[in-house]
């Protein structure tokens, strides 16, 4: 692998958007860092097939993005690793309702760690690396950072923390790092037993105007774009979620 390929460090990166994103990346030609912090025999499947498509072109990094070390360390690994980086996707993100009620400050922690501490921490710590290369920075928000999603309320506060989290970042690092993020709608039903009721989808894709799901294909390809293509675009969150946000919009 030409010592010269840009690398991406891409969170949350073993399964679902984060692998298809992954996989994109790895197909424009980035050498791509899959983190993960539990799926570790999915995350090294994955490299292994990047890896037989092109030698040196793939590594796994661990790192629990609730342990602030370990945050650290992430961010420190992915530099060192091939010398450069030139691009970091913040995907990684716990999910799972929190009854107004019942949330607690484990729950609290839990939920802004991987989807506002960490990223503010990786974008904040790998911005020289990122700014040496003329690099880029891609947050996967969400729709819900804008509309509360029923008993989600400290999920849907982390994600409109992410959004502001990618407009302050864009403002901070100008002008030798692009700052954008991705709102996905209904891309993948959660792994939760809510999201398998049938009546539930049902309603959720009567509320989409495309009337369907999205693929992960629609967030790893415009991913790529704003890493690789958008070099007037900056500070910039676009939701990917079918005109779902035209029905939010006026509920």
């Amino acid at each position: 692998m030409p010592a010269e390929a840009p690398v991406a460090l891409i969170t949350g990166a073993a399964r679902r958007i984060g692998a298809a994103i992954a996989r994109e990346l790895h197909d424009t030609g980035f050498r791509v860092l899959i983190h993960c912090r539990e799926s570790l025999a999915t995350a090294r499947e994955l490299c292994a097939q990047l890896q037989s498509i092109r030698a040196d072109s793939a590594a796994v990094l661990t790192a629990d993005l609730a342990d602030f070390a370990q945050v650290r360390k992430l961010a420190s690994a992915a530099v060192n690793h091939w010398g450069r980086l030139d691009a970091l996707v913040n995907n990684a993100s716990a999910f799972y309702p929190t009854p107004l009620a019942e949330a607690g400050i484990a729950e609290w922690d839990d939920l802004m760690a991987s989807n506002l501490k960490a990223p503010f921490f990786l974008c904040r710590d790998l911005a020289p690396a990122l700014a040496q290369s003329g690099g880029a920075i891609v947050n996967i928000a969400d729709i819900h950072g804008l509309r509360p999603l029923p008993e989600h309320a400290v999920y849907c506060i982390a994600k409109a923390g992410n959004m502001m989290l990618t407009r302050v970042m864009a403002r901070e690092l100008a002008p030798r790092v692009r700052v954008n993020g991705i709102a996905p709608g209904a891309i993948l039903w959660p792994d939760n037993p809510v999201s398998a009721d049938a009546s539930a989808q049902q309603k959720i894709l009567h509320s989409i105007a495309l009337g369907r799901l999205g693929a992960v294909a629609d967030i790893a390809r415009l991913t790529r774009f704003l890493l690789t293509d958008a070099s007037y675009v900056t500070g910039q969150v676009i939701a990917v979620d079918g005109g779902a946000h035209l029905a939010l919009a006026t509920a």
